[in-house]
């Protein structure tokens, strides 16, 4: 049996009347809502930060992967507008929450950015109304979470509004996929939020794939992650092992994965960096409590990629002893690349921040280039570093330094030259080798 607030949501949805609200307008919200206005959806943008909606009302993107023509053309067509006031959040019939979901300083789940937004929309629910969460969290916290706050109402979900779950795939820099063309997972709490969000995403997508419940689609988020944390750090473990042995193993991992089948490449790097790898895993840790269950995979995984920044360290410590004869402690390092991954300017969790202060705190100096980051912003963990600025990349300014350290290998970066202007250079991306630039001065680590 379905409800007239069913009903009246399928036939606005289906005829794309329906308004779209949009509830964090970062790397994974500002795509979505200028996905969702594309396919003809009305659509309204909320965030707390006024710069961001200053921005937007120019028509000025601050996310790549969303250009100023495709901002412009939805503004244009009046099918998007963003604003600060959520008051607004009445009037849309679609919420989408898209806020961050970090780690307190003790590494549990930080969901206060998820509570107040439900609170917020709590304010103004409605009959009718279909909300959906995209934020990664762990398994139980749209039902447990969001619905209670929102059921605190008196309206019941499954009958006066509907919920769901679809989690962000946003891929940084990857120009191979978008919103539109990567499959979407969905979940509902009940048959009809559950038919509502196959009809509301594939009307936006290419393909929806639906699954049994809000938890099995916010296990499948964090899965994803956990996979690929553990598998780097397999091969960061690996690369260790390999180096005292002499092996490279950027060169064991091209020649495995000719294998047509049972193997997949995962690269080794300078740490983990993004919004999700990095803090994913750790929710389901979290979780895994309340059950009595270890996550000794998780946990160990997380162990040797934290540990990564210090072991780059020591390998460029012992490059300056053996190469120039000199200590760090004395030595002036240019980080390439402050991004967390190449092509991107978010530095969110970049192991080059850490890497910047390891190397402080064993007393050299650090400076970095990013053809993507101007200024370190202000950040919860890094604040002495912020302020600091891209140095200028020129052949004068490049052999002031003892050592130039790759931690992102942007392809805007001329790794040519800089063969040629360094000194020494300790590469944790293989990005010279690639381009077939070998010499006694660089090293890999």
């Amino acid at each position: 049996m379905t409800s007239p607030h069913y009903d009246r949501l399928v036939e606005s949805i289906s005829a794309r009347t329906a308004r779209v609200g949009v509830i964090g307008l970062g790397y994974v919200g500002l795509p979505l809502a200028i996905a969702v206005a594309r396919s003809g959806f009305p659509v309204t943008g909320f965030d707390i930060d006024p710069a961001k909606i200053v921005a937007l009302d120019a028509r000025r993107s601050y996310i790549e992967a969303v250009s100023d023509e495709a901002l412009e053309r939805e503004v244009a067509g009046g099918r998007f507008r963003s604003t600060t006031d959520f008051s607004e959040l009445a009037l849309c019939d679609v919420i989408v929450i898209c806020v961050p979901t970090p780690l307190t300083k003790h590494r549990d789940p930080d969901l206060s950015f998820v509570e107040n937004t439900s609170s917020s929309i709590a304010a103004c629910l409605r009959q009718g109304q279909l909300v959906v969460l995209e934020s990664t969290t762990y398994p139980g916290t749209t039902d447990g979470i969001v619905r209670t706050i929102l059921e605190e109402t008196g309206l019941k979900s499954g009958t006066d509004f509907f919920i769901g779950f679809s989690p962000e795939r946003e891929d940084p820099g990857n120009r191979a996929f978008e919103t539109v063309s990567i499959p979407k997972v969905v979940a509902g709490d009940g048959p009809l939020a559950a038919a509502l969000m196959e009809r509301f995403y594939a009307a936006v997508v290419k393909t929806v794939v639906p699954v049994s419940s809000n938890a099995t689609a916010e296990a499948v988020k964090l899965t994803e992650n956990i996979f690929r944390a553990v598998n780097i750090a397999l091969v960061n473990e690996l690369k260790v092992v390999y180096e005292a042995m002499g092996i490279d193993i950027w060169e064991v991992i091209e020649a495995a994965k000719t294998k047509p089948f049972g193997y997949m490449p995962f690269y080794p790097g300078p740490g983990l960096g993004g919004h999700c790898i990095p803090i994913d895993p750790f929710y389901l840790t979290w979780k895994s409590r309340e059950y009595e269950l270890p996550t000794r995979f998780i946990e160990l995984a997380g162990e040797i990629n934290s540990a990564m920044p210090r072991h780059v360290v020591m390998r460029l410590a012992e490059a300056l002893d053996r190469r120039q004869g000199k200590a760090l402690s004395r030595s002036h390092v240019l980080v390439i690349g402050l991004a967390y991954k190449k092509n991107v300017p978010d530095i969110r969790e970049s192991p080059s921040l850490r890497l910047m202060e390891l190397i402080e705190e064993r007393g050299g100096k650090a400076a970095f280039y990013d053809p993507h980051v101007e200024e370190i912003p202000s950040t919860r963990e890094h604040m002495g570093l912020k302020g600091r600025r891209s140095i200028a990349f020129d052949e004068e300014t490049i052999r002031r330094f003892d050592a130039v350290l790759v931690a992102t290998d942007h392809d805007a970066v001329d790794y040519t030259s800089l063969s040629g202007w360094a000194s020494l250079i300790v590469d944790t991306r293989n990005v010279f080798a690639r381009l077939g630039l070998t010499a006694e001065h660089i090293v890999k680590a």
